[in-house]
């Protein structure tokens, strides 16, 4: 497989985050109307997809300009004493650090994917927007100006309406208003998306159209008022990074791991709680069924070394649908090999 950095440029708000499994099942319903876009047909490539899956999304993560180029992922799920081992002995000091770096939940990376676990890599949310300022075109700084600059990501609430045609107006009940929250990101961001691609099935092309169809149409919940667009910036292949010293993984997308492959995992648990999409949404039953998956950032310490030899690790899911059989959940992500070293 070959691994494509897609850049994502968002041109609203979103209502459903942009995960790896999500992508997935976006790019499944473009695949099922333009038989183009796999070579064989989506029949065919879902029927082996447990064995050899055709292409696996990583979830979208911020990417800075800084030093020519360097990503923000998700701080990884391991215990903070690992990360910032304590450097006083004093009590009141240490638990005053411990609160300053719990904040730093963001992990620099640079181009070349080699993840280092050096405490200066560590930024919080409002670090990240600095540097996502620097970045800005001197009019979009121009027009910041007086505003609130401290948090490269905002929630907040969309107020929807259902109106009652007998009394055309709300009312209570399933005509009473409420509000949904949307995520918006800083001004002009730029998210990377990388995307393992078997070449048989289809390629980086291919990949990027479809990619652009479901910005132009809408990613996720309430596309239909305007939320998840986005446009496609440059694309690139990228070269797979090394795990000659590795002995740990770095999940970037939702995953559900495999049995008995791993020594040790740490990760934040997160219910998939899937709905289908496009035609099937108004089925008489739209709702899969709940998938328990590893958050992106998850870590994973493998038995043995044989679990680099593919780029991705995970399994596919099946059975969680029962309008549709044939439904599979990505429970696959990229990840990136790391050196762990276990600290006290």
């Amino acid at each position: 497989m070959k691994l494509y950095e897609f850049i994502i440029k968002p041109r609203s708000p979103f209502g459903t985050s942009l995960k790896g499994d999500t992508l997935f099942g976006h790019f499944c319903w473009q695949a099922r109307y333009d038989s183009s876009l796999l070579s064989g047909g989506l029949d065919y490539w879902i029927a082996c997809y447990e064995d050899r899956p055709f292409a696996v999304f990583s979830s979208a993560w911020p990417k800075l300009s800084d030093g020519g180029g360097v990503y923000a992922l998700k701080r990884p799920d391991l215990p903070l004493s690992w990360l910032f081992p304590a450097g006083s002995s004093d009590r009141k000091t240490v638990m005053r650090e411990r609160k300053e770096k719990a904040g730093r939940k963001w992990l620099l990376v640079p181009e070349n994917l080699k993840v280092s676990l050096d405490e200066n890599n560590f930024i919080n949310d409002t670090k990240l927007a600095e540097r996502a300022f620097g970045d800005l075109t001197d009019e979009m700084k121009r027009a910041l100006r007086g505003r609130d600059k401290r948090h490269f990501t905002v929630d907040y609430p969309q107020p929807h309406n259902t109106i009652n045609r007998r009394t055309m107006t709300t009312g209570e009940g399933m005509f009473a208003p409420y509000s949904a929250t949307s995520l918006c990101y800083y001004p002009q961001t730029e998210l990377a998306l990388f995307v393992l691609i078997d070449e048989e099935a289809t390629d980086g092309e291919q990949v990027r159209t479809a990619l652009e169809r479901i910005g132009s149409g809408g990613f996720g919940r309430d596309a239909s008022t305007g939320l998840g667009r986005f446009d496609l910036a440059e694309s690139e292949e990228k070269v797979l990074p090394g795990y000659a010293d590795a002995n740990a993984l770095y999940a970037l997308g939702p995953v559900v791991p495999e049995k008995e492959v791993w020594n040790d995992y740490y990760f934040t648990p997160f219910t998939r709680f899937g709905k289908h999409g496009d035609l099937l949404a108004t089925s008489k039953n739209p709702f899969k069924c709940p998938v328990i998956m590893a958050d992106e950032g998850a870590v994973f310490i493998p038995k043995s070394p044989k679990a680099f030899e593919k780029p991705y690790l995970g399994r596919a899911i099946r059975n969680i649908s029962k309008s549709e059989p044939r439904t599979v959940a990505q429970g696959y992500a990229p990840y990136l090999p790391f050196k762990l070293e276990k600290k006290p």
